[in-house]
């Protein structure tokens, strides 16, 4: 045994059961001479290494065309990146400083709408921003380029980035046929659905028949991946793909590729659904008033299965409303429009259901209006935004009101919301602000101020709105600044007052005017 393994032998057992063989003349005896000796032979070693090979060079970073950001931008973007916020003092107050972390999402988005690439200085601490926070990594990587992938290859931490946007560096131009079949029949998977979203982008038929190539020797879980790439310019041209899809040896399969064709309402498969929905829901005139009459199905048979309805249903829910709901989310809106007297969807909506299913059927109407991206549904199922939301036509749950308003276009979408909060206020709006296209159109960001205005007013700690704050700290027009300036000052509190909430809201209000002007900066330094 050599005296580096005798060394480490003692180290391990203890010099008591292993003494060294080693002079115990200094201080401390046999563990500090073990140490003195190993720092003595560790020295030696390193002197004496040789040196190894050299691995080979990287291959040169691919070429970058983008345009550089301008010096402010990039200057921007070093201090987003390092976090330089204000410490938030003991006690768990914000102070009034912006949050730069919660800026730099949309500083991404906006220099990626201007076309510019990524200082190289700054690729490391991008792509460490967005191994942090996933919620980073779309737009990052976008900056981050063809330069950001070829770093990712030189460290493991960054290695999200390659199945992220691919494992090479630049996928070929889709027009190139030969590039995108080498790549599409020899890349790895990450690569080939990014392949394939690009080609889906700029050629839908040629997407499809690429996929159509290879998709019998596919792998089930990629075959479904692959299959929810068709949702980007899903068509009538996909109908006859999707359909031989319905018989998939997958469920998962077999269930996307149903839920797709119920999203074209001229399909064979809207129209077999619009069959079985229409002979389960009837207009009943027997009895006075019209009333809309449900018989659920008594069964689930294998055509129905083929058609994407899953038999069995989840725990606590009766089997019957299960297909029911089914059935009627996928039929076409338009098949309930003759079933009803040629009724436009506000009456519809307004008839009375017999026997409880009223809340089933409004909610597969809600579900199916969002699949097909229907607008005038989506209004009656809505309802007046002044409405309480367990009055209205059927629909009680704010997460249902924020999906249907995501169909409707974005002013209508900011005008509905901005009645919603001027009547129920900001506490029920937070899920439907975050649908609202940013920044807040008028009169939305007016509503918001106003609405917080009035919270300040009532004296109560601005704890319970800091959710909405910092969405409009995010969303607000940055042109709204002066509007806030005067509810900055530090109000006069009346005596009900919750104790100091006149200073938290005087802190708040000046955070987000600093932050809409920090935004506004950050606007004017990218289109410099």
């Amino acid at each position: 045994m050599d005296a580096w393994e005798e060394l480490v032998t003692s180290a391990l057992l203890g010099t008591d059961r292993r003494p060294p063989a080693l002079p115990r003349t200094v201080a401390g005896g046999a563990p500090v001479a073990l140490l003195d000796a190993a720092a003595l032979h560790t020295v030696r070693r390193r002197a004496g290494l040789r040196p190894g090979p050299a691995a080979p060079a990287p291959e040169p970073a691919p070429a970058d065309t983008r345009r550089p950001l301008p010096e402010p931008a990039r200057h921007r973007l070093t201090q987003l990146l390092a976090g330089r916020a204000a410490a938030a003092p003991s006690g768990g107050r914000r102070g009034a400083a912006p949050d730069l972390a919660e800026l730099l999402p949309q500083w991404l988005a906006a220099a990626n709408d201007h076309g510019y690439k990524a200082p190289a200085s700054a690729l490391p601490a991008l792509l460490d921003a967005a191994r942090a926070r996933t919620d980073l990594r779309p737009q990052a990587l976008l900056l981050a380029g063809p330069r950001g992938l070829w770093l990712a290859r030189l460290n493991p931490e960054w290695k999200f980035a390659l199945r992220g946007a691919g494992g090479s560096s630049v996928l070929p131009d889709p027009r190139d046929s030969e590039a995108v079949r080498a790549l599409w029949e020899e890349g790895l998977f990450a690569e080939r659905v990014a392949l394939l979203a690009s080609v889906r982008t700029e050629d839908p038929a040629a997407a499809l028949e690429l996929l159509r190539s290879t998709w019998a020797a596919e792998r089930a879980e990629d075959r479904l991946m692959f299959l929810d790439s068709l949702r980007a310019g899903l068509s009538g041209a996909d109908e006859e793909f999707l359909e031989a899809a319905l018989s998939d040896r997958s469920r998962n399969v077999r269930s996307t590729a149903a839920e797709l064709l119920s999203a074209l309402p001229d399909s064979a498969l809207a129209g077999r659904m619009a069959r079985r929905a229409s002979s389960c829901v009837s207009l009943d005139r027997t009895k006075g008033a019209e009333t809309v009459v449900v018989e659920a199905p008594h069964e689930c048979d294998e055509t129905m299965q083929r058609d994407g309805l899953l038999p069995t249903p989840p725990a606590g829910r009766g089997e019957r409303s299960w297909w029911l709901g089914q059935l009627v989310e996928s039929a076409p809106l338009s098949c309930w429009q003759a079933r009803f007297g040629g009724r436009a969807p506000e009456e519809i909506v307004a008839l009375p259901v017999a026997d409880d299913w009223q809340g089933e059927l409004h909610a597969a109407w809600c579900r199916a209006a969002v699949r097909q991206r229907d607008a005038d549904w989506s209004r009656a199922l809505l309802g007046a935004p002044a409405a309480p939301p367990a009055t209205g036509p059927g629909i009680a749950s704010l997460a249902e009101r924020a999906k249907l308003l995501s169909t409707l276009p974005d002013e209508e979408r900011a005008r509905w919301v901005a009645s919603f909060i001027a009547a129920h206020g900001l506490s029920e709006a937070f899920q439907l602000l975050g649908v609202c296209t940013v920044p807040w159109a008028e009169p939305l960001g007016g509503a918001v101020i106003d609405a917080l205005d009035i919270a300040r007013e009532a004296g109560s700690y601005p704890w319970s709105f800091s959710g909405v704050m910092g969405l409009a700290e995010r969303c607000l027009s940055p042109d709204a600044a002066p509007q806030l300036e005067s509810l900055t000052a530090l109000p006069t509190e009346p005596e009900d007052a919750s104790p100091g909430a006149g200073s938290y809201w005087s802190e708040a209000f000046q955070r987000l005017v600093s932050t809409l002007r920090l935004r506004a900066t950050m606007r004017a330094e990218l289109e410099a």
